[in-house]
Parts: structure tokens; C-alpha cells; sequence
């Protein structure tokens, strides 16, 4: 079958814009003009593969996808986010951006044309680069180098509307696909009978341009849009990847965070992250954050902070995660901030933040690092811990 040399309608219904009061809409766009894969008689026989192995992605249907599937869907996603107004980026700052959202490095050397990154938490430091379309199982991000943007690997059918573009198709789909399981058979699920399908492209393309939009053209609107519909995603940026410079987004983390004084151990993933070189990134942007956001009505920060602060000293399996230094600097700088609202007199907060090193860490290694290392320039470190000790007697009341 060769494929018509035409404008095909792409209608699509994901450009995300921003209006005056910075509410996310959704906008439909003109005609996009595929001058490659449209034209390209090995998408049409990608294509066709895709529709005919159906959309059971638990008994085998994408088994056969390969880098060739990517690539097609790479050239597609392209012209969606070049009508939905994203302008790639200069090479070396898309490298930049790659390394500090995601800590990956992009060698353009490389034959590889992608980097993947995987999603789940564990996992991150994974980075052989195998071509599994998205599933429940596998959520990979693929990094284009070529394009330069960021992209889940859909199945064709869930971003473009091949019943429409391709009627033809329809030949591929009339009859049931049944396969044999250690169950007995099994039909194969069609494409064309996944009843909310035109959803999924929909939010899928929302999500790829406001990803991209925000990620590497700076799009507040498009965060706005994110932080509303794509939540774990934006939570991972800066619990998973340790991307900490946006302070929006990392106020919006912190508010969607629990704080709990009995699950003090939750509260290391928006403090630190370990990365793939066994380094640790220390989350000091948090506290002009938390600054924002605790008023005095706020007694749970404290309450979880301090018992933060008890576990960070004597959890055995936290000083063997943590180096001394990593540590010590951590605690300075946790008990640094919470010190102050000791002094604060719409807070006058009783936590005795700053002592809680000098009686729980017995054999005073912390103390010696911070000391050390000049208290990791925290201004008047020094004298608010001299200040500190009227409360030793109270602190040491609350311990035992």
C-alpha cells in the first residue's frame, strides 16, 4: 500500500495555552503537515504491525516494538510540539537541562540517537537502553537527542487517530485475534474496541507538550497545567531526580508532602537524593521554601522536623546510608533553620532544635564535622548554639 502524498488532518486536541488568569485550556490547532513519516512508507508498514498486534499489552502485543517503532513515533510527536508552539533548544543547553533535571550526562558522540530514563525510584539508575513502549509494568522516559525533547514510548495508535488517517486499516481489525495461554485463549484486545481511546491521545499529547513546554521552554502555564494533571511525575522531579531549583515546584512538592512525626524516614526524600555516583545532593533550597509555608499555626512542621532531626542522629541504618559529612551537614542545617523560630515571637516554637545534636550524638563526631567545616557557613551557627545550652536541662527532661 502506498501512502497518499497529502496534508493529513491531524486534529489536535492537546495544545495546553494559558489565559489571562492563568487557567489551562484546551485549544484545538490547525492541519499539522507531516512532510516525513507521513510520507514514508515504512511508518504505514509500522503502523499496520502496531494495529495488527492489537492492545494487549499483558500477552504479547509489544513484544515485536523495537527503536524503529520509536523513531516513528519520535517524527510524529515533532510536528505535534512544533504546532503546540515549543521551539527546541541549542544543543548544549539541552544537555545542561538533561544534567540538572535528571543528573544524566548526554555524550552527542554517541551512536545511541536516545538516553533512557526510568521512572520508578529504584530504578533510575538503570540506563541500558532497551525499547519498551510504555505499559504498566515499564514507565521509561526517552531523552531524543536529536529532537531534543522528552517523551513516553506510545504505542502509534495512542497519539495519532489511525482510524481516521488510515481507513484502510480497518481491514486488520475485523476479525478477532485470539492467541494460546497456559489460561486457554485468549483474545487479544483491538485497538479500535479501547472504549475511552480518544481520551488517552488527548491526555497524552497534553502531557508530552506541557512536559516539554515547561521543562525546556520555561512555560509557567504549562507547570500550573502539570502540577494539576500529571502529579507523580512532578513529584519525582524533585523526590527521585533531586531537581531542586524551581522553587514553585518545590513548594508545591513540600505542600503535598506529609509531615509526620512518626514517619520521620519519609521526609528524606525532599531533604536529599543519592545519586547514580553514590554522591548525595543536599536539598538546601528547602528552607526558604518551608519559610513560606509554615505559620504559626503550622505545629506539625515542627513536631515532624524534630523528630527528623532525633532520627537523622541515631538511626544506625541512616549513618551507614550517609557519610559523617553528609550528615552533619544535613543536621546543621535542619537545626539551623528550626532554631530561629525559637526567637521569633509569633512562633516562640519549644523544639530545642539546636541541642538535640550535643545529647544525642554521643561520641560528638557530628559536632566535630560542623565545626569542622566552619558550620557549612550558616551565619551565627556559632552563637546560637552557645545561646542553645539554656535549654540543655529541658531538652534532656524531654529525652528521658
Amino acid at each position: 500500500m502506498k501512502i497518499r502524498n497529502i496534508i493529513l488532518g491531524l486534529i489536535i486536541l492537546g495544545c495546553i495555552s494559558c489565559k489571562k488568569k492563568n487557567d489551562s485550556k484546551i485549544n484545538q490547532i490547525g492541519a499539522v503537515k507531516n512532510e516525513t513519516a507521513i510520507k514514508n512508507e515504512s511508518f504505514l508498514n509500522i503502523l499496520i504491525e502496531q494495529v495488527k498486534s492489537g492492545a494487549s499489552e499483558e500477552y504479547s502485543s509489544y513484544e515485536n516494538y523495537g527503536e524503529k517503532d520509536l523513531n516513528a513515533l519520535v517524527i510524529i510527536e515533532d510536528s505535534i510540539l512544533k504546532s503546540n508552539g515549543f521551539k527546541a533548544i541549542e544543543t548544549i543547553k539541552f544537555n545542561e537541562k538533561i544534567k540538572k533535571i535528571f543528573n544524566r550526562i548526554i555524550d552527542n558522540n554517541s551512536e545511541n540517537k536516545y538516553l533512557k530514563i526510568d521512572t520508578y525510584k529504584d530504578n533510575i539508575c538503570d540506563k541500558s537502553l532497551l525499547f519498551y513502549p510504555r505499559s504498566a509494568e515499564y514507565q521509561n522516559i526517552y531523552i531524543s537527542k536529536i529532537n531534543k525533547f522528552i517523551t513516553y514510548f506510545h504505542p502509534l495508535p495512542q497519539i495519532i487517530d489511525y482510524v481516521n488517517l488510515y481507513p484502510e486499516l480497518s481491514k486488520y481489525e475485523e476479525k478477532p485475534f485470539t492467541i494460546e495461554t497456559m489460561e486457554g485463549k485468549m483474545d487479544i484486545t483491538r485497538w479500535k474496541d479501547i472504549p475511552n481511546l480518544k481520551d488517552q491521545r488527548k491526555k497524552n499529547i497534553q502531557t508530552l507538550v506541557a512536559r516539554n513546554m515547561y521543562l525546556f521552554n520555561d512555560s509557567r502555564a504549562h507547570l500550573k497545567w502539570l502540577i494539576l494533571n500529571d502529579e507523580y511525575f512532578m513529584q519525582s522531579l524533585v523526590t527521585s531526580f533531586g531537581y531542586y531549583e524551581d522553587k514553585e515546584l518545590l513548594k508545591w512538592v513540600i505542600e503535598n508532602t506529609t509531615f509526620d512525626s512518626r514517619k520521620p524516614e519519609e521526609l528524606d526524600e525532599i531533604f536529599w537524593s543519592k545519586r547514580c555516583d553514590g554522591t548525595i545532593k543536599l536539598n538546601t533550597e528547602i528552607y526558604a521554601a518551608l519559610k513560606e509555608i509554615i505559620t504559626p499555626k503550622d505545629n506539625k512542621y515542627f513536631e515532624a522536623l524534630k523528630e527528623y532531626v532525633n532520627y537523622l542522629i541515631i538511626d544506625n541504618d541512616k549513618k551507614n546510608e550517609l557519610s559523617n559529612n553528609d550528615r552533619a551537614n544535613l543536621l546543621a542545617h535542619l537545626v539551623y533553620f528550626g532554631e530561629q523560630y525559637r526567637y521569633d515571637e509569633k512562633y516562640k516554637d519549644q523544639s530545642f532544635f539546636m541541642q538535640r545534636i550535643e545529647q544525642l550524638d554521643l561520641g560528638h563526631s557530628l559536632k566535630k564535622e560542623i565545626e569542622k567545616n566552619n558550620f557549612y557557613g550558616l551565619p551565627n551557627y556559632k552563637q546560637l548554639y552557645i545561646k542553645s545550652s539554656v535549654y540543655q536541662d529541658e531538652l534532656v527532661q524531654e529525652l528521658m
